[in-house]
């Protein structure tokens, strides 16, 4: 395999592929760093193996504002292993040739900066990373970072919130790039039991707008959820907190296959009827 493709597939082949396959795209959240980064490795192997159709991997970060109690435990202990962003994409570059899932980065305004948001794209471009998300960097100030994003070849990834007006929806839903990421509730990260009908009016909505796909995260707590998100006609389904949650509950060791084992029973509710 070449260097060129050694870059992870990318987001928008993902997503005809799956289409193609007649599902919806599986996206699963882990934490960079938690427990430790080795074993964030396995358990990213472990992921791509049970049919994981992109990752989104979480830098950890001591202000992270849309993460609910789950995701700010697990970046709490990363912080207290010693966990930066270079670490996690140093980590990243030893797992290039072995993770060709597309890899998302979830990361904050705050880290960017520091690390220098050009440097950032290039050394995360470098080590196959294919796109960012940044959930607190408003449609307003994302017009620096989407063009350096695009110009080293990472796709920004834009939110929409349940609470944005028709024409922010339109604005958002244009500039984002690889998927739209629709927030499926107010508020913070974190297990919901329901996803609201609502969700359903606002994919549609984006869907109208927009070529790209849509893919729905924020509540997603299991495969009956995941269902829910595809009957809505959404093209994925984004899963953290329940899946943080299962790993920190793993025993020491038993992280990976904890994440796998999930991660195959959300993968069968992706397959469209």
């Amino acid at each position: 395999m070449d260097q060129e493709s050694l870059k992870n597939f990318s987001i928008h082949s993902c997503f005809t592929q799956v289409r193609n396959q007649k599902r919806i795209a599986l996206i699963p959240f882990v934490m960079a760093g938690d427990p430790d980064l080795s074993t964030s490795s396995q358990i990213l192997l472990s992921l791509q193996e049970a049919g994981a159709d992109i990752i989104e991997l979480g830098i950890p970060y001591s202000d992270p504002l849309a993460d609910g109690p789950v995701l700010q435990q697990a970046a709490s202990r990363a912080l207290l292993d010693g966990t930066t962003p270079k670490k996690v994409l140093n980590m990243l570059r030893l797992l290039r040739g072995k993770l060709s899932t597309p890899l998302v980065l979830f990361t904050y305004s705050n880290p960017l900066i520091s690390y220098g948001m050009e440097k950032f794209c290039q050394d995360a471009s470098s080590v196959g990373v294919s796109g960012l998300v940044v959930p607190d960097l408003p449609l307003e100030e994302a017009e620096m970072l989407s063009s350096i994003a695009e110009e080293k070849g990472l796709d920004l990834i834009l939110l929409i919130a349940p609470t944005s007006p028709m024409e922010r929806i339109h604005k958002i839903s244009r500039k984002s790039k690889g998927f739209t990421y629709l927030v499926s509730v107010t508020g913070v990260t974190g297990e919901r039991s329901v996803i609201s009908e609502r969700v359903s009016t606002l994919v549609q909505q984006v869907k109208e707008i927009s070529s790209i796909p849509v893919a729905v995260g924020f509540g997603i707590s299991g495969p009956e959820q995941v269902r829910q998100v595809k009957n809505f006609g959404a093209d994925g389904a984004i899963v953290g907190s329940a899946l943080v949650k299962k790993i920190s509950m793993a025993s020491p060791g038993n992280e990976a296959s904890t994440a796998a084992h999930f991660c195959r029973e959300l993968r069968e509710a992706t397959v469209r009827d």
